[in-house]
């Protein structure tokens, strides 16, 4: 039985990957902070099949003493702080999650066992300021926000390691991947729960930021399958996961209100206060090297994830839960 070490479990990445490692019959290790109230709504379902450790990207001492507990074969790293408009208010915490942190992961499988495998959440903010269309594992970088600065260094650290000490260690450089347990503050999300909103009679318009912004979009649970696929291969790289379409926000609430029979021109109001600082107006992938080597593809279109979304989001506040219980990914 082959075991994983999951940071970043209780998000929607860790959610779903856990569950596919589960069922291909992995023992389930997964890391969690020290919290007065407990998040495991997205894992409720399989919670009873993980075991839990308290560590945090923070400490250094506590990444050795889960390892040396869990002791895995496997360690993918998922925890970040991972909303991007965050990353402006606090910009220091972030680069001490999703750049340090991995550092701090990174030295202590040194230090502990270094034949462990390593997959780092990379992502494709760091290209920011695209310099190539569409973006690819060659591409260079400039990331646009202290979110995709951090994430730069930890995808350049994770190289580091691998080409120093031997450490099978890939980064994923995945594009935006969504789901019905995507966090409420994320842009798909936000679109689905205001469609729903708006059709069961909650609300009356719904604003956005930049609705000009163009992102490629894939399902979350296609692309926790290319991070285990990545451990699997015989030599660690770097890999792309991606679509390869790009869709614009305004098409992504076209959609969404299509799916339930209204017309979001009706309901859609772009609000300035919303935009970033620094915006990154396109990104699209090519994950062509990822298809190749890997054997991955998607299998759930841009229409299908945003219909899957609206129709969670519908049944959920029509639900005895009520309105108000997505849960936002976290470290």
């Amino acid at each position: 039985m082959k075991s994983a070490v999951i940071t970043g479990i209780t998000g929607q990445d860790g959610s779903y990957l856990a569950e596919m490692l589960l069922d291909k019959g992995y023992r389930v290790c997964g890391m969690v902070r020290r919290a007065s109230t407990e998040c495991f709504e997205r894992i409720e379902h399989v919670r009873e099949r993980i075991e839990f450790y308290q560590a945090d990207l923070l400490d250094q001492a506590s990444m050795v003493r889960l390892l040396e507990a869990a002791e895995p074969d496997e360690v993918y790293n998922l925890a970040a702080q991972s909303f991007v408009p965050t990353s402006w208010v606090q910009p220091v915490l972030t680069a001490d999650f999703d750049a340090v942190g991995v550092a701090r992961l990174l030295e202590a499988i040194r230090l502990v066992n270094l034949n462990i495998r390593f997959y780092q959440a990379s992502s494709s903010e760091m290209f920011g300021s695209v310099r190539e269309v569409p973006q690819r594992e060659t591409t260079p970088f400039y990331p646009r926000s202290p979110y995709g600065v951090a994430k730069t260094y930890g995808h350049y650290i994770t190289i580091n390691y691998r080409e120093s000490y031997g450490i099978f260690a890939c980064s994923g450089i995945l594009f935006n991947h969504e789901s019905p347990r995507r966090g409420l503050e994320f842009v798909t999300r936000k679109v689905s729960d205001g469609v729903a909103r708006i059709k069961l009679g909650l609300a009356r318009e719904l604003r956005l930021g930049n609705l000009e912004a163009r992102r490629d979009w894939g399902f979350a649970g296609d692309y926790v399958r290319a991070m285990w696929l990545m451990l699997q291969q015989d030599e660690p790289d770097d890999y792309v996961v991606a679509t390869g379409e790009n869709h614009a926000v305004r098409e992504l609430a076209e959609v969404g209100f299509a799916h339930v029979g209204l017309d979001a021109q009706a309901y859609v109001r772009e609000d300035p206060a919303l935009f970033r600082p620094a915006e990154v107006d396109q990104l699209v992938g090519n994950a062509a090297k990822a298809r190749e080597r890997l054997g991955w593809q998607p299998t759930v279109t841009f229409r299908e994830l945003v219909g899957m979304m609206v129709d969670a989001d519908v049944a959920r506040l029509k639900g005895p839960r009520g309105p108000g219980t997505g849960a936002s990914s976290a470290v």
